[in-house]
C-alpha cells in the first residue's frame, strides 16, 4: 500500500504542476487569445469521452494494464517535454491532443490495479488515494514558486520529472491480469428508462462542469487581479488540501444529514463561491474563500457517487458510474473550458465565474427536484404498505 500511495502521490504532482499553470503559460508565455486557449484546454475532456474506451479495449486484449501502465506513464512525461518546445497555435493543440491521448490512461487503469490490491490486502483504497489529493496541492505550491524563480517552463519539467519517478514505483507494483476497462455500451438500455439517473446526469453536466474547468482558469483570475504565479500555488494549496478532510468525513456526514441534503448545502456552497469571485473581491479574501472548496467538492464528489450507485441496478452499476464520470469530467468539462475561453476573451474572467455560478444554480434546482421525487416515492410507498 505504500508502494500505491507514493505512485498517487507522484503521479497527481505531476497532474497538479501542469493544468493549473497552463492557462497562464499559454497566455503570458506563448501570447495565445483567450478562445485559442479554451480549445486547447477542451481538447482533453474530449480525449476522456473517447479515448479511454480504447485504452480499455487495449488492456482487456492483452490482459496487462500494468504494462500499458508503464507505457503511457513513459509517452505522456516524453509529450511533457515536448509541449515545452512548440510555440505555434496548430502545434501546441497536436502536442494538447498526444499529452491527452496518453495520460487518459493513468488514472482508470492504475485505479483498477490499486481497487484489486486492496481488496486482496482488506486495505482501505480511501487513505491511499488521499495521497494524490495531497500531491496536488503540494505540486502547484512547489510549481508555482518555481515558475516565479525560473520560468512558467519549468511546469513541463516538473510535471514529466513526476511521471518518469511515478514510472520507476510502477515497475515495483503488483501484476494485474483482471479487466479494466467498462463498456458503456453494456446495460445503456436500462439506465436510459431510469430517469433520475437520467437527470442526475444533467446535474452532474452543470455542477462538476465548473469545477473541473476552475482547474485551468483559476490561475488566469489570480494573476489577474493581482496575484503572482507563486500566489496561484498557494490558492491551489489552500483549495485542494481543503477537500481531503472533508472526504474523509463525507460518509459520516451524509449519513446524517442525508444525501440529498449533502448534496443541495455542497453545491450551494460552491454556487456562492463563483458569484463571490465575479465580484472582483481583494485577492486576500479570495485566498481565505479556497477553502471553502473542501466543503463543495469534498463533500459533492463523494455524495455524488453514491447517489449514482443507489439509484442504478446493481447488474448496470459500473455502467452508469462509468457514463457520470464521461458526463461529468468529460462533457461538462469540455463545455465550460471551451465556453469559457471565448468568455474570457470577450468579456473577462470575472464573468466567467457568473456563468459558473449560474450553471451551478441549474445544477442544484434539479437536485431539489431528485429530492422532491424521492419524497413522493416514499410517501407512495408508506401509503401503499398502509
Amino acid at each position: 500500500m505504500r508502494k500505491f500511495s507514493l505512485f498517487y502521490f507522484l503521479t497527481f504532482f505531476s497532474f497538479g504542476t501542469l493544468s493549473p499553470l497552463l492557462t497562464v503559460y499559454l497566455q503570458e508565455n506563448v501570447g495565445l487569445t483567450g478562445s485559442q486557449i479554451g480549445i486547447i484546454l477542451s481538447i482533453s475532456p474530449v480525449v476522456i469521452i473517447f479515448i479511454q474506451p480504447i485504452w480499455g479495449m487495449i488492456s482487456d486484449y492483452t490482459q496487462k494494464p500494468k504494462g500499458i501502465l508503464l507505457i503511457t506513464l513513459l509517452l505522456t512525461a516524453i509529450f511533457g517535454i515536448l509541449y515545452s518546445f512548440v510555440g505555434s497555435f496548430y502545434s501546441i493543440v497536436l502536442m494538447a491532443f498526444l499529452l491527452a491521448v496518453t495520460q487518459s490512461a493513468i488514472v482508470p487503469i492504475s485505479d483498477s490495479i490499486a481497487l484489486n490490491a486492496v481488496q486482496k490486502t482488506k486495505g482501505d483504497y480511501g487513505s491511499v488515494r488521499l495521497w494524490g489529493a495531497i500531491g496536488f496541492a503540494v505540486a502547484v505550491l512547489i510549481a508555482g514558486w518555481l515558475s516565479d524563480y525560473f520560468s512558467l517552463k519549468v511546469i513541463f519539467y516538473t510535471f514529466s520529472i513526476s511521471l518518469f519517478l511515478a514510472l520507476l514505483v510502477t515497475a515495483r507494483l503488483p501484476k494485474e491480469n483482471q479487466s479494466v476497462s467498462v463498456i458503456i455500451r453494456d446495460g445503456m438500455n436500462r439506465l436510459v428508462k431510469i430517469p433520475k439517473f437520467m437527470l442526475f446526469l444533467v446535474t452532474t453536466f452543470l455542477i462538476f462542469g465548473p469545477i473541473f474547468a476552475n482547474n485551468f482558469y483559476f490561475g488566469l483570475y489570480i494573476t489577474e487581479i493581482g496575484g503572482t504565479v507563486a500566489g496561484v500555488g498557494i490558492a491551489f494549496l489552500f483549495a485542494a488540501g481543503s477537500e481531503a478532510p472533508f472526504m474523509k468525513i463525507a460518509g459520516r456526514w451524509i449519513h446524517r444529514f442525508g444525501l440529498m441534503n449533502i448534496m443541495i448545502f455542497s453545491g450551494s456552497i460552491g454556487a456562492l463561491r463563483w458569484f463571490f469571485y465575479f465580484l472582483d473581491p481583494p485577492l486576500m479574501l479570495v485566498y481565505v474563500t479556497t477553502v471553502v472548496q473542501g466543503l463543495s467538492i469534498g463533500l459533492f464528489i463523494p455524495a455524488a457517487l453514491q447517489y449514482v450507485r443507489d439509484s442504478t441496478p446493481v447488474e448496470v452499476r459500473a455502467t452508469a458510474v462509468s457514463l457520470y464520470s464521461a458526463v461529468g469530467n468529460g462533457l461538462g468539462s469540455w463545455f465550460c473550458t471551451l465556453l469559457g475561453g471565448y468568455i474570457v476573451e470577450y468579456y473577462s474572467v470575472s464573468y466567467l465565474y457568473l456563468f459558473f455560478g449560474v450553471l451551478t444554480v441549474l445544477g442544484i434546482v434539479i437536485v431539489v427536484v431528485l429530492k422532491g421525487m424521492e419524497n413522493k416515492g416514499e410517501k407512495l410507498l408508506v401509503g401503499k404498505e398502509a
